[in-house]
């Protein structure tokens, strides 16, 4: 016993020595100002269940640009639009790099991926791929009648929900729908069905495994115990990734057997560009690079996008006469003898308002996915070190009184005779990020989200279920990979005759 308190001791003693080593060098490195920190743990009970609303918090006292010991790991928090700029534009090469965490490393993972892999030969081909071979408006167009089937799927299943006098999870109808959106892009066929036993397990594993590979980890903060993986957080995520990894290869196995014993013509999906790609002498896209690929568009398409559409309905419910400006504006331009169709919602734009404010309230990934600094910077007149994981917070940037009047409210009406847009220009509005880093599949979201939230609303009106008010609707939210609602949101609908 005497050894063992002898070896803690020695144990606790190093750890505060590294601690204060590295205590001094930050403070005589110039970083940007943040709070101290208690000894060894620095800042970690100060971050909360809730990361973004905490950093916000803390930045109203140490300003835009902010730093924060996490164990033993520096990170600069971002929450201004005017350092957002410097960082995601002016640095954009400097802060190109990927903060990742533990759980991302099981079977190679992060090391193949597009959105933890770090910038580098193999990263800009794969971005040049996803640019000029997938979300292409020529790509996503020939796949459009796929999606367009998926959602009319979604309005018979809300009809039989309505003949029974059942509430619709709006949540889960949400997932499954983009989940097979997405598949039906990916790779011609579907993953779930609506109302399924296997929808439910299915959007479970998609929800254990993003919270899985976003969730920090106590590893991350102290490396030393990434050989140990003491909260099995690692071990975990192997096991969600590997379940992925053997749904592609059966996928990929039957592609290929397809292709070699006939001569069927191809599906032109986004597999067959892939398999396609990765055989090519030379090219730095390998096979290993697809499964991880697909997984990205798994799970951060499929949770931000039902997680997009589940916020938009919430806010039109706590706010019925928005809902209607929108079911008129459907109505005029739609109609009610034929079904919403991608190519009708640029003529939308109270729909398309609705989606932004949504974005600005209820960004996917509210502290973006964690950047690296690859070498030391200048920002703001701070200095940046190397290898400095770089935070930056989508929502509180969102909802700052400097940029936005009356912050809190939902007010689509102020994305109305506006050019303001998610494509990374607007610093004050980056729900899916800016640079180099910015998410790729932003053209199949908008796609996903909008045509489903607008055949939601053009075939049916809405209600909270009997005996619940507006004031009643639970708005808190889950932080995870994504920021999904913590509790589902449950609406009766009735089919619009009229």
């Amino acid at each position: 016993m005497a050894d063992l308190l002898n070896l803690f001791l020695w144990f606790v003693t190093f750890l505060a020595c590294i601690y204060s080593f590295r205590l001094f060098s930050v403070k005589s490195s110039k970083l940007p100002p943040g709070p101290v920190g208690l000894p060894i743990l620095g800042s970690l009970f100060q971050m909360g269940t809730k990361p973004h609303e905490s950093l916000a918090e803390l930045a109203r006292v140490y300003g835009p640009l902010m730093t924060l010991r996490l164990g033993f790991k520096t990170t600069v928090v971002v929450s201004s639009a005017e350092m957002a700029a410097e960082v995601l534009q002016k640095h954009d090469q400097a802060f190109a790099g990927r903060s990742v965490m533990d759980a991302a490393s099981p079977l190679d993972h992060s090391k193949w991926s597009l959105g933890l892999g770090q910038n580098g030969p193999r990263w800009r081909e794969m971005r040049r791929i996803c640019n000029s071979e997938l979300f292409t408006p020529r790509r996503l167009d020939s796949l459009r009648g796929l999606r367009e089937q998926k959602v009319q799927e979604l309005l018979l299943h809300v009809r039989e929900a309505c003949r029974g006098g059942q509430a619709v999870n709006i949540g889960e109808c949400a997932v499954v729908t983009t989940l097979n959106s997405i598949s039906n892009t990916l790779f011609s066929q579907d993953t779930i069905g609506l109302g399924s036993e296997s929808a439910t397990e299915f959007r479970a594993l998609l929800g254990d495994t993003a919270s899985a590979l976003g969730s920090p980890n106590i590893s991350d903060f102290f490396p030393l115990l990434k050989y140990v993986d003491p909260q099995g957080v690692r071990r975990q995520a192997a096991v969600y990734i590997k379940r992925f990894y053997e749904l592609f290869d059966e996928i990929i196995e039957k592609r290929n057997e397809l292709y070699s014993t006939s001569k069927v013509e191809k599906k032109g999906d986004f597999l067959d560009v892939l398999l396609e790609l990765s055989t090519k002498t030379g090219s730095e896209f390998k096979k290993e690079c697809i499964k991880p690929l697909l997984l990205e568009m798994f799970t951060a398409g499929t949770d931000s996008g039902s997680s997009t559409i589940e916020w938009a309905m919430a806010e039109l419910l706590l706010n019925p006469k928005k809902m209607e400006t929108v079911r008129l504006e459907l109505k005029q331009i739609i109609g009610k003898d034929r079904v919403v169709q991608e190519t009708d919602i640029q003529q939308l734009p109270y729909l398309q308002a609705v989606v932004k404010e949504t974005l600005r309230l209820h960004p996917p990934i509210p502290l973006l996915v964690p950047h690296r600094a690859d070498v030391t910077t200048k920002v703001g007149g701070f200095t940046v070190p190397k290898h400095t994981e770089v935070l930056v917070n989508a929502w509180s940037i969102g909802r700052d009184s400097t940029y936005w009047e009356n912050p809190t409210a939902f007010l689509p009406e102020r994305f109305l005779e506006s050019d303001i847009n998610f494509k990374g220009k607007d610093f004050h509005f980056i729900p899916f990020g800016s640079g180099r880093r910015m998410c790729p599949g932003i053209p199949l979201a908008v796609r996903t989200v909008h045509l489903t939230l607008a055949a939601l609303i053009h075939c049916f009106e809405w209600k909270l279920p009997e005996g619940m008010s507006p004031e009643k609707l639970d708005v808190e939210e889950y932080f995870g990979l994504t920021m999904r609602k913590a509790v589902p949101l449950l609406a009766v609908a009735t089919p619009i005759t009229t």
